[in-house]
């Protein structure tokens, strides 16, 4: 099984850019470098941020290019977009309790979509109601079991961004923790970085996301940092066993270069590439 993330795509208004990034051309690219390589995935996950400012065109936007896709893609909101205006654009997606949550079926397992967003705030939420229904899945859903979600769970150590964290991590650790042994992964975004670790037990990865990139600056306090690293998304190749997980840089441009065979026998100073 093949599955694709894209997360914190910032689409804004055309023309306008961030970081001097213009994020809805970089999102475009996204999508043809995913489909050029990576066409046979079964779905395509996207972890909030889809609007800079949480506004309607951008919606619109975005389900006309998600409509011409050949795969299903599966949507998370994040802190800079608005539920209600989303919600207007996406009404599909309402789930129980007005909150933009959803169970995913897929070859091997299932995966759960969490909405984390909370109205005039940049940090995640996860209520009582949320955690009631989370619960109820796990307990009833066939693993295995990937968890997408917007806001990290586990503080990074980077003071400004912890503080925009999700706030109820404590709660949402004790719904998930009686069922590590089946939830494979947790996927969010937020962070605008590659994170890796573990959740009670529970993997979790992040990639850096589609337009601006962030720096792990753990000596600030108040600021967040960002640095001129390339645009990437995720690939996920998972059976009942394993799961593996590239962080695709699809905005290199530099140059891609042999480096020798993996055969040991060709491994020698004349031969070898470097």
């Amino acid at each position: 099984m093949k599955f694709l993330q894209l997360t914190d795509i910032h689409l804004t208004a055309p023309g306008q850019t961030i970081g001097g990034r213009d994020p809805n051309k970089n999102f475009a690219q996204a999508i043809e470098h995913a489909m050029k390589h990576h066409s046979d995935a079964e779905a395509m996950f996207i972890t909030g941020d889809l609007s800079d400012w949480g506004e309607t065109d951008d919606y619109k936007r975005l389900a006309e290019q998600l409509d011409k896709l050949p795969l299903p893609v599966h949507l998370c909101i994040g802190n800079h977009d608005d539920r209600p205006t989303f919600l207007k654009q996406f009404p599909d997606l309402e789930g129980d309790g007005g909150f933009v949550h959803s169970v995913v079926p897929l070859s091997i397992g299932h995966a759960i979509l969490l909405d984390t967003w909370g109205p005039e705030s940049h940090a995640g939420f996860f209520c009582e109601d949320r955690a009631k229904w989370l619960s109820y899945q796990l307990t009833e859903l066939d693993g295995p079991i990937w968890i997408f979600m917007h806001h990290n769970p586990v503080p990074s150590h980077v003071k400004p961004m912890d503080e925009i964290m999700l706030l109820d991590s404590s709660r949402f650790g004790e719904i998930i923790r009686p069922f590590k042994d089946k939830i494979s992964h947790i996927l969010h975004g937020h962070c605008h970085l590659p994170l890796s670790g573990t959740f009670h037990g529970i993997p979790f990865f992040a990639p850096r996301g589609t337009n601006h990139a962030g720096w792990p600056n753990f000596a600030a306090e108040r600021l967040l940092s960002a640095a001129d690293l390339t645009e990437s998304y995720a690939v996920i190749f998972a059976d009942k066993n394993s799961t593996m997980i590239h962080m695709v840089e699809y905005g290199y441009k530099g140059n891609v270069r042999n480096e020798g065979s993996p055969e040991y026998a060709d491994w020698d100073k004349i031969t070898m590439i470097r």
